[in-house]
């Protein structure tokens, strides 16, 4: 059963919340899923490049309150 991971990336811009995502993920088996907390509105858009190219789905991006929530599915790459 997949687990639920959290990462509070709030007030990091751009590249810091991906590389701290991409720190997490890299240990998590495929099928685990992180939800991501931004601030950089920028930040959707550099989840979308990295998953695609990381193998993980970006499963969603919600906009809260002067925050972000990006949802990603780890991947098996």
């Amino acid at each position: 059963m997949p687990s639920e991971h959290k990462l509070d990336a709030r007030g990091l811009i751009c590249p810091l919340p991906v590389l701290k995502a991409r720190k997490l993920l890299q240990k998590l088996p495929a099928g685990d899923v992180l939800r991501v907390t931004v601030t950089d509105i920028a930040a959707p858009q550099d989840f979308k490049l990295f998953c695609a190219e990381a193998g993980h789905r970006l499963q969603s991006v919600t906009p809260q309150a002067g925050e972000i929530e990006i949802v990603v599915v780890s991947g098996t790459r």
